[in-house]
């Protein structure tokens, strides 16, 4: 749980001190689209693992 609020709080404090409004909620826009590209790369990867695919 600690580490949960530590990564808000980071994430709060990245986006508290950006000038323009359309600068900073593009600069949300894209943290967001890369933590669930992130995840859908981490599911591939996990899902490969689980049916046995070959890493050759």
């Amino acid at each position: 749980m600690k580490t949960i609020l530590l990564v808000k709080e980071i994430y709060i404090e990245g986006f508290k001190n950006l000038g323009s409004f359309i600068v900073r909620n593009y600069f949300r826009a894209f943290a967001w689209f890369s933590f669930a590209m992130f995840l859908v790369v981490l599911y591939a990867f996990i899902f490969r693992v689980y049916t046995g695919f070959p890493f050759d």
